[in-house]
């Protein structure tokens, strides 16, 4: 009976034994996969990070180079060498212009109207901005498409 009962306990301690054992191996394998997933989940963090730097100062100089515009525009309309003119309906005929000092790039005879330049640099105000908010809608589409780009992946 105490050789049984001796076997029984030499057993139940190599089971309990190797139970721990293999909980330990476990859990070392368990979190050596963790640090792993989170190592990859860095990595895609940093691109997706860079991703955003770059396309935030890629739309940076664009605004930076439509603003250099705006301002030469504004000076060109301010100086009056850059003018704007709107074609008119109008109830009467009128004869083609014959003057031969008008510019190249006239309408040739179609009649038109000369905007107030404050008008007309309210009215390129309005298209600008329209113009960046297009662009950066494009580029939040932009990040969004990569980042479901880099987390198709992960599942």
């Amino acid at each position: 009976m105490k050789d049984i009962l001796g076997g029984l306990l030499m057993l139940v301690l190599v089971f309990g034994g190797g139970y721990c054992t293999g909980k330990h191996y476990e859990q070392e394998a368990q979190q050596a996969e963790v640090d792993r997933l989170n190592t990859e989940a860095r990595a895609k963090e940093k691109a997706l990070a860079d991703a955003v730097t770059t396309t935030a100062n890629a739309l940076r100089v664009s605004n930076e180079k439509a603003k250099m515009a705006t301002k030469q525009r504004d000076a060109a309309i301010d100086s009056g060498a850059y003018k704007l003119r709107v074609p008119v309906k109008t109830s009467c005929a009128v004869p083609a212009a014959t003057d031969p000092t008008a510019p190249a790039g006239d309408s040739g005879g179609a009649p038109s109207a000369e905007l107030d330049p404050a008008f007309g640099k309210a009215l390129f105000e309005l298209t600008d901005e329209g113009n960046r908010a297009i662009e950066k809608l494009n580029a939040c589409i932009d990040l969004y498409n990569q980042a479901l780009e880099s987390q198709k992946g992960i599942k």
